[in-house]
């Protein structure tokens, strides 16, 4: 494993791995363990996005929905220019969700020393991330994220990623970038199979 995570950072020094995947596919869970293991910097939309709309005591999300194109690259894209990043490879947690968006990401990354050079889907039903939907109320292990209390609000985030997310995927998948991993495995086992396939990219 440890041989596998040193030539991912030769390969990866300070470009950006972009993860994708449906609400409670496990993005940020599997992203900050990515980052931990490579030395890097994670940067979530959705954390990001949360953050500043109690800052400017908007609700842009809190029917499912993406915010606005022209909200997303005002509030998000300026992390990748942040001085305390620039040393650093970044993990990223769905930045860039809407068709299109990709294209400015992977210009602004670029600019600021941090290519995109990987994009991982974790890949997991609709059905089993609705199960954990119920699991976390169940369990009340989600905080106070509003998007996570309702389920028509959850299933409308399902359908904006149908119909505006799932077109950046298949982007990513055209231009060679994207590593498919089964997201429906063990925590580990998701893990494990991030940094195989990562390190087979690294090594191609």
């Amino acid at each position: 494993m440890e041989d596998k995570i040193t030539a991912i950072k030769q390969w990866l020094d300070t470009g950006s791995i972009n993860i994708f995947g449906l609400p409670m596919s496990g993005k940020d869970t599997q992203g900050i363990r990515l980052a931990e293991a490579l030395g890097a910097k994670f940067l979530s939309s959705g954390m990001i996005i949360r953050a500043m709309e109690s800052e400017t005591k908007q609700n842009l999300t809190g029917t499912g929905n993406l915010i606005p194109t022209n909200v997303f690259y005002e509030w998000v894209l300026p992390y990748f220019e942040r001085r305390d990043l620039f040393n650093y490879p970044l993990v990223l947690s769905s930045i860039g969700r809407w068709q299109g968006e990709e294209n400015q990401v992977m210009s602004v990354a670029s600019g600021a020393g941090h290519e995109i050079k990987a994009v991982i889907i974790l890949n997991v039903s609709e059905a089993d991330v609705e199960e954990r939907f119920k699991t976390a109320q169940t369990l009340q292990d989600r905080g106070e994220r509003q998007d996570d209390k309702d389920i028509q609000v959850f299933r409308n985030r399902l359908q904006e990623f149908r119909t505006k997310t799932l077109p950046v995927i298949q982007h990513y998948q055209s231009l060679g970038l994207l590593i498919e991993v089964k997201g429906d495995q063990s925590r580990e086992a998701v893990f494990n199979e991030i940094i195989d396939k990562l390190y087979l990219k690294a090594t191609a």
